[in-house]
């Protein structure tokens, strides 16, 4: 899939107010620092579509963003570490469950993590949520351009052993790079996969 259009449509925290299309919805999410907007910016070939920032945190709504006139892109919040008050993130870490609960037109969640680091806790723990809830997501492994390949394959391999301990298999994985360009093709590939699924 080339992705020729890619508009902003909204901005909200409040799930009852996302497009009421029913157009086939695709959301990002991971902690704070993980790379998020950099990888979106990379995926639709626009250099500021999603904000990107040096202060982690910086996504606080829910953004809808329309590709190509026939699906959504959807940027949710960060979990963990963000600079705002503790009354602030509780807001939209409630409006991050209740979109993962209650969104029907969500199609898959990609749940991002960065590949330099040991399974984090954070991580594990939200992967394990949307699977109690019956919530399909996939994992993209996010700064591939920060290992060498022996590094990538071992980091990897500590997340299936941790994740098939409760788990039946491994959730289907992306290797990314936002810099480089990595797993672009294989993420796109993929959602335009999972969208003529939903029309045969």
């Amino acid at each position: 899939m080339r992705i020729k259009s890619a508009e902003f449509v909204m901005s909200n925290s409040d799930v009852a107010k996302c497009p009421k299309s029913m157009l086939p919805e695709y959301a990002f999410i991971g902690r704070s620092n993980v790379g998020k907007s950099s990888l979106i910016n990379m995926l639709t070939g626009r250099k500021s579509l999603a904000k990107t920032s040096g202060r982690p945190g910086k996504t606080q709504l829910i953004n809808h963003f329309l590709i190509n006139k026939n699906w959504h892109l959807v940027d949710l919040p960060g979990y963990g570490y963000a600079r705002v008050s503790k009354s602030s993130k509780k807001v939209f870490q409630k409006f991050i469950t209740q979109y993962f609960g209650k969104r029907r037109q969500l199609v898959c969640g990609f749940v991002l993590v960065d590949i330099r680091h040991k399974p984090q806790p954070i991580d594990l723990e939200f992967m394990q949520w949307l699977g109690e809830n019956g919530i399909p997501f996939c994992i993209i492994f996010t700064k591939a351009d920060k290992l060498k390949p022996k590094a990538i394959e071992t980091h990897v391999a500590d997340y299936k052993t941790i994740l098939l301990e409760t788990w039946e298999e491994m959730p289907t994985y992306f290797i990314t790079s936002s810099s480089k360009g990595i797993g672009k093709d294989d993420l796109l590939e993929y959602i335009d996969a999972l969208n003529k699924n939903l029309v045969e």
